[in-house]
């Protein structure tokens, strides 16, 4: 098989491409992204080849991997909270108009699409758990700017649905919940306040600044580590029988459900016991901040997002494996040693 993967630096891309390559001998990949400072010994594999490049101006070089792939993941997109505020319209260039131009390539071709939907296309559906074929996806005023993405998302499904099941591709959208691991944001993401929440808290816990808990940080996730996602994802590019095709399936952790409150508690608490800061002469204060003074008057929070996954048990033969307190653990000691002998 050959696999067309834009945006292969990313978090999600990077840990699939090292996947691919550990697992699938007879899987070769293409990928593009803006650079290449995850992609480590992959960039050395010879069934892996990696362009330096932009979707919005390499677009000869994206036509023609289509053109001889037999899968295409577009995985680039903007998906940090703090941007869809401030700058909705690169959130709407970049996350609909520059993939959904990567689609229209793979209807011309005829080409499989395996796509990340996202969570937040649910926005504040009401039901306890969110059901891929039934839940409704409700959002907030036009003046929430953080809507955009949800809003540039649930079209690109849409759009894909549309001409999926008419005939012009086939395609599996994918929804991660929260997935986290190692390098899921840079510490000078966290610094500029813009990585996601997880990488956020140890950032601060690392630069001995305060963890602010947005509204009180009643607002409840489910976190999924990134190795039961991206086994959930080998399982769909696999497709073995077909099971995946014109399929949209939830991928999470429904177990690791907990409080962004709860979640402050569990890494400060990780970070105070880890070797390097056992001694640690201080440590950050969790303190209540509100939303419009940390994201801005265009942001709106949801309370809930917890998943169904019996979709991706009953299609795959897939659940995850890897509990709230071990992902956290993981995630944190992986971001402590990389930053390691950086200066904060």
């Amino acid at each position: 098989m050959k696999i067309l993967i834009l945006g292969v630096n990313g978090f999600i891309g990077h840990h699939l491409i090292n996947r691919i390559l550990a697992e699938k001998k007879d899987w070769t990949v293409y990928g593009m992204d803006l650079g290449s400072d995850r992609l480590g010994n992959a960039l050395h594999d010879p069934r892996f080849h990696f362009v330096e490049g932009d979707i919005g101006i390499n677009k000869e070089w994206i036509e023609l991997q289509i053109k001889k792939c037999d899968v295409v993941i577009p995985l680039v997109a903007i998906a940090t909270p703090k941007m869809y505020v401030e700058d909705p319209i690169a959130v709407y260039n970049l996350d609909f108009e520059m993939n959904v131009n990567i689609i229209k390539q793979c209807v011309k071709y005829h080409k499989r699409v395996v796509f990340p939907s996202t969570s937040e296309v649910y926005g504040a559906c009401s039901d306890p758990e969110f059901k891929e074929d039934e839940s409704y996806l409700v959002v907030g005023p036009i003046q929430k700017e953080r809507w955009i993405y949800s809003c540039c998302k649930q079209l690109m499904d849409r759009v894909i649905y549309g001409y999926g099941t008419r005939g012009h591709l086939e395609f599996t959208l994918f929804r991660p919940f929260n997935w986290v691991g190692p390098r899921l944001d840079s510490l000078y993401a966290a610094k500029e306040g813009s990585s996601r929440v997880v990488t956020q808290f140890i950032a601060e816990l690392l630069m001995r600044r305060p963890i602010n808990l947005v509204d009180g940080g009643m607002q409840k996730r489910c976190f999924t580590y990134v190795d039961d996602g991206i086994s959930a994802l080998m399982k769909i590019l696999e497709n073995k029988n077909d099971v995946c095709k014109n399929q949209i399936i939830n991928i999470g952790n429904p177990n690791n459900e907990c409080s962004v409150k709860e979640l402050a508690d569990i890494l400060k608490e990780l970070f105070m016991k880890h070797p390097d800061h056992i001694n640690d002469p201080s440590y950050s204060e969790i303190v209540d901040v509100s939303a419009d003074n940390y994201y801005g008057k265009g942001y709106q929070d949801i309370y809930t997002r917890k998943p169904s996954i019996e979709k991706a048990k009953k299609l795959l033969q897939w659940e995850p494996k890897i509990g709230m307190e071990e992902s956290m653990r993981l995630t944190l000691n992986s971001f402590l040693e990389e930053n390691k002998d950086i200066s904060i």
